[in-house]
């Protein structure tokens, strides 16, 4: 582990944790990307192997556009709606037809913070919300997650976090302040929306970004993966 900070007080206080999906929680083994062409092949009528296309760290909608505009097809909210509504189905189509996997030490992660009662689990990730609970379901951990922030909330990843704050004023009636916040994610998007608000920023080199790609965006904390569940746990006072 890299620049690892940690608050003395933090075993007392209360921690709202928020998960990416994919690449941090999960490989889905290529589903989400094959529904992407799919529901392009279905609803457009054209082949496209996505080249060229961003995916890592992009919100689903972000991912969508981009695509539409590749082909000047204008981003109508019909045509938007569509892609996505396809892209949901072929997903859930995909998903047991490949072989992907819950990533090193996940499930024991997500066990041992459930119990905890300062800490809050949730999600802030570039999935449509049908689309992470299609692939957490499938991988037997969405029931850890009390709510999230999604690609419904917003196209821009970076303004997830305002939504994910607001909804854990709601559920659990205080304000969680930035310094009460981890963003987990192993992408240089991940730790931008961190960043963004002002949070603990926590980058883990499990999806296509290397560990030194990841440093050069400075995260606050940089792990290899997550295996190490003693560990993490200690290191991040969780």
């Amino acid at each position: 582990m890299q620049s690892a900070i940690r608050n003395p007080n933090s075993a007392t206080a209360r921690r709202l944790l928020l998960f990416d999906i994919d690449g941090t929680l999960i490989h889905s083994g290529g589903a989400g990307v094959e529904a992407l062409k799919r529901a392009f092949k279905e609803r457009f009528g054209i082949d496209d192997d996505l080249s060229g296309i961003e995916i890592a760290g992009m919100t689903d909608s972000g991912i969508v556009l981009n695509i539409l505009n590749k082909h000047k097809i204008p981003a109508t909210n019909e045509n938007m709606s569509a892609f996505l509504d396809s892209y949901v189905h072929f997903l859930s189509l995909e998903l047991p037809r490949r072989k992907g996997k819950l990533l090193p030490g996940v499930l024991k992660l997500l066990e041992r913070l459930k119990s905890r009662p300062h800490v809050v689990l949730a999600l802030l990730t570039g999935n449509v919300s049908r689309g992470a609970q299609l692939k957490l379901e499938h991988y037997g951990v969405w029931h850890f997650f009390e709510f999230g922030a999604f690609a419904d909330d917003h196209r821009d990843r970076n303004q997830l976090g305002r939504f994910a704050r607001a909804r854990a004023k709601e559920k659990h009636g205080r304000e969680f302040v930035a310094s009460e916040i981890d963003i987990i994610g192993d992408t240089p998007r991940d730790i931008a929306c961190g960043k963004a608000l002002g949070a603990r920023t926590i980058a883990v080199a499990t999806g296509r970004w290397s560990r030194g790609e990841l440093a050069k965006h400075r995260p606050d904390v940089l792990i290899d993966d997550l295996a190490d569940v003693e560990s993490v746990i200690n290191t991040l006072g969780w």
